[in-house]
């Protein structure tokens, strides 16, 4: 699924993502203080059916709309970090481009002077011989090398092949001048991408920031509904979490069909597909290699023996690449096991943007209790097209 790196250079992708959990409505925005119920309005809810039903909803709806929030903070991040990373192949393309107008340049100019010099010995040795006396006095005169090609190209005792030279001097000298200006173009692209990468920088660290405060907003709650919520339906706040995660896995086969089928689709019309997502504190991650090493020493861990990693790397391979940093602008789904959303490897641990052993722990974990093994797994990506697990 890897495409190069170089169709992204002068694209800014802003993509909305899929969102894999169960939703009651669209998110509002962050939630307030008074939006969350007391213990008090749980107690006096329970006075009668109808009333402890319609509290229930409410704190379903909440829980909904904290992980909903997070979900597109979170994708929201990851998408401007990608701007940053296009932002910054553009600029590096650019200072390459003018790197190499400038070598071109010198080049040229080293071309041209020695062309003149060529030229000029051939004027000298016509003087020798009873030459232009003029003439050469110009080519004894630097300051005036340009006029001397000129006049050394109406001389009638120069040879067809000095005329030659005189113009090959002549374009020499004009590219040098032109790869200059090109080469100052350049730089002048680079610089103001250079800000546009800054820019994207600040969007991303600000968009990672309020992810993060989306999330410790969402662990402060969440404990404390789920337990209204049982109170509420006479159940347990365990029982609740693992309903409504239950609920989740199911939209999410759902999400990761539809995903691949839009993945499928913007490849088709050569408008989607996956690239790489720069993440504030990223600076340094797994490489793939590294990373499957870590997955083949864990899967002892799963009960697996060695036979399931070729099917592992072979699968992950088809998703990722084995990149921590993959990001498929066509869902949004992330990291070396794609998952979808991003932040569900949260529950692993919350630095699963750049961790690519908290990505595949996840991964492993996601396998293990769906498929059984990655053999598995493989057997149902390899039955479905487009591709999907």
């Amino acid at each position: 699924m890897a495409h190069p790196v170089l169709r992204f250079l002068g694209v800014l992708a802003t993509v909305t993502a899929l969102v894999a959990v169960p939703l009651t409505g669209a998110a509002a925005g962050p939630l307030r203080t008074a939006d969350y119920p007391s213990w008090d309005d749980v107690q006096a809810a329970k006075q009668n059916e109808a009333t402890a039903q319609a509290e229930a909803d409410r704190i379903t709806g909440l829980l909904d709309e904290l992980e909903a929030t997070a979900t597109t903070l979170s994708n929201e991040a990851l998408e401007r970090g990608q701007e940053y990373l296009i932002a910054t192949y553009n600029r590096d393309a650019a200072q390459t481009s003018a790197d190499d107008l400038e070598t071109r340049a010198d080049q040229a100019a080293a071309t041209a002077e020695s062309t003149k010099k060529q030229v000029g010995q051939i004027a000298a040795q016509l003087y020798k011989s009873g030459g232009d006396n003029g003439t050469v006095n110009l080519l004894l005169n630097g300051e005036k090398s340009d006029e001397l090609l000129y006049k050394l190209g109406t001389m009638s005792q120069l040879t067809s092949q000095t005329v030659g030279l005189r113009d090959a001097a002549e374009i020499a000298a004009n590219n040098a001048s032109s790869l200059r200006a090109q080469a100052d173009a350049a730089l002048a692209e680079r610089d103001r991408l250079s800000t546009e990468a800054e820019t994207a920088l600040e969007a991303a660290e600000d968009a990672k920031a309020a992810a993060d405060a989306q999330v410790a907003e969402e662990k402060a709650h969440s404990a404390t509904l789920y337990e209204q919520l049982a109170s509420l339906k006479n159940t347990t706040a365990a029982a609740e979490q693992g309903y409504r995660e239950g609920q989740a896995k199911a939209a999410e086969e759902a999400a990761r069909k539809a995903a691949a089928d839009a993945e499928a689709a913007a490849a088709a019309a050569n408008a989607g597909g996956d690239g790489s997502s720069w993440v504030p504190d990223s600076s340094s991650v797994a490489s793939p290699a590294e990373a499957k090493a870590y997955a083949s020493s864990v899967l002892g861990n799963y009960g697996w023996g060695g036979d399931q990693y070729g099917c592992l790397v072979t699968l992950w391979n088809g998703e990722s690449g084995w990149r921590v940093n993959a990001y498929n602008t066509s869902s949004g789904a992330y990291g070396i096991p794609q998952s979808l959303p991003a932040n569900k490897m949260a529950s692993v641990s919350s630095d699963w943007p750049t961790n690519a052993a908290t990505q595949i722990t996840w991964g492993l974990n996601y396998i293990s209790g769906r498929y059984g093994s990655p053999c598995n797994a493989l057997a149902f990506w390899n039955g479905n097209s487009p591709h999907w697990y």
